[in-house]
């Protein structure tokens, strides 16, 4: 469990360190595990799948980023979308 925890936090520093900083969000998403969403200081957003809810918590502490419990308000609001996101969500709206 270590070295998982360990891979995922320096994923996440490396994150943190191309965009300014970061915060994240750990969501439960079933037998898979854990969704950690990552959100960049300069808006720009990723994830990263941990096989538990507790290896991606510990990952999340281990990298020292801010972990919010939900991903809404003013967290939500620092994600910045670009052309390709508006595209792929006006496609989905209208069954492309």
């Amino acid at each position: 469990m270590a070295d998982k925890v360990a891979k995922l936090a320096k994923q996440i520093n490396s994150f943190a360190k191309s965009h300014g900083g970061a915060e994240a969000q750990v969501a439960y998403i079933g037998q898979r595990g854990a969704r950690i969403v990552l959100v960049g200081e300069d808006g720009g957003w990723g994830d990263l799948v941990a096989p538990s809810y507790e290896i991606a918590e510990k990952a999340v502490e281990t990298a020292g980023v801010t972990r919010h419990e939900s991903f809404d308000g003013e967290f939500a609001a620092k994600v910045t979308t670009g052309t390709y996101e508006w595209k792929r969500m006006a496609g989905i709206q209208i069954g492309g």
